[in-house]
């Protein structure tokens, strides 16, 4: 095609171009603004979606527990932030909380040791929670109520909620914490349970009193009411005027059984966090209870408790049949049991 050319004067020549080509140049440009366009919103848009991933990496950060520079690194697995769906832990939710439980044997003194931990304003042991059979009928029971213990929505009287530092409860050996030894074992270990093993060396005197306190059930010598455990001297003196007799021709494999159950909680639990204590050396050495505060990095209190001793002094002022269990336990292992005194 011939191009249009426009004469204006001798010195100036414009060479029009074709009304065809500008629709293209045009066309091209337009093509040209709008793969750019494209681009810059595809690049904003990854910024957007880079942005909104911070935020919610941001919140997440929030969420998780921030350790105290101070913390022994080795602690962290025993730290716990509970979240109770039945109440707000409010400005302790960033408080840690410890777990533990106290593993016992009926009449060794651990309703007397949970009053002491009791007494301390940052722990709450609930009691004997497995004494109810429902609660330990299968693992998956036992499991269940574990969770609800550990993530403060088990409510006793004990239970100070918001600003616990340390929760647990006491179990005894038989109520089901045998049967299932490792899957406790897992659980314990997998959600940073302590263990506390609380048991009693004069295995005789466990029986006087488990003896005594079986009697009781029935008789009702307080007011017409069973109790385990008295608050006053008193009460303490009416409950033991009741001196058991004991069978001599099973004593010493009673004895022994007691001894063995214990020997095998110890061995089944060893490898959780645990320490062991005897009633014992809790009466007569204060600093035990010093021990049980670091072992639960608890800070030190004076810990007290109004729970008043039953049997008090020698084994033979609580034992009708004292001469018989004197010569059936004398020369043998256990004779050690038969002077003990406190």
């Amino acid at each position: 095609m011939a191009e249009n050319i426009v004469f204006f004067n001798k010195d100036v020549l414009i060479i029009k171009p074709p009304k065809k080509s500008l629709v293209v140049l045009r066309l091209i440009v337009l093509v040209f603004s709008m793969v750019f366009g494209i681009y810059i919103c595809s690049i904003c848009s990854k910024q957007i979606n880079i942005q909104t991933n911070n935020t919610f990496l941001d919140i997440q950060e929030i969420q998780r527990p921030c350790y105290h520079s101070l913390v022994d690194r080795s602690q962290i697995p025993f730290l716990h932030y509970p979240n109770p769906k039945t109440f707000n832990r409010l400005e302790c939710a960033g408080n840690p909380v410890r777990l533990f439980a106290i593993l016992s044997m009926q009449r060794s003194g651990s309703g007397w040791f949970e009053t002491l931990l009791n007494s301390h304003i940052n722990v709450s042991s609930n009691g004997e929670i497995f004494g109810s059979k429902i609660r330990r009928n299968n693992i998956s029971a036992i499991i269940k109520t574990l969770d609800r213990v550990y993530n403060l929505d088990w409510f006793t009287s004990s239970s100070k909620n918001e600003c616990s530092a340390a929760i647990g409860f006491k179990w005894m050996l038989n109520q089901g914490l045998m049967e299932h030894p490792k899957e406790i074992v897992d659980y314990f270990n997998d959600n940073g349970v302590s263990v506390i093993f609380l048991l009693r060396r004069n295995v005789l005197r466990r029986l006087v009193s488990m003896l005594a306190n079986s009697y009781d059930k029935d008789a009702k010598v307080l007011n017409g009411v069973h109790v385990s455990h008295v608050h006053s001297r008193e009460e303490a003196s009416k409950l033991s005027t009741y001196r058991p007799t004991i069978n001599i021709t099973s004593l010493t494999l009673d004895l022994r059984d007691m001894e063995t159950t214990a020997m095998k909680a110890l061995e089944y639990f060893n490898s959780t966090r645990h320490m062991i204590l005897y009633y014992e050396d809790l009466i007569k050495n204060s600093s035990k209870l010093i021990e049980v505060q670091d072992f639960l990095k608890l800070p030190h209190m004076k810990l007290t408790s109004r729970q008043v001793k039953i049997h008090k002094g020698s084994l033979s002022e609580h034992i009708k049949n004292w001469n018989d269990v004197n010569s059936t336990l004398y020369g043998t292992t256990y004779q050690k049991l038969l002077q003990a005194d406190y």
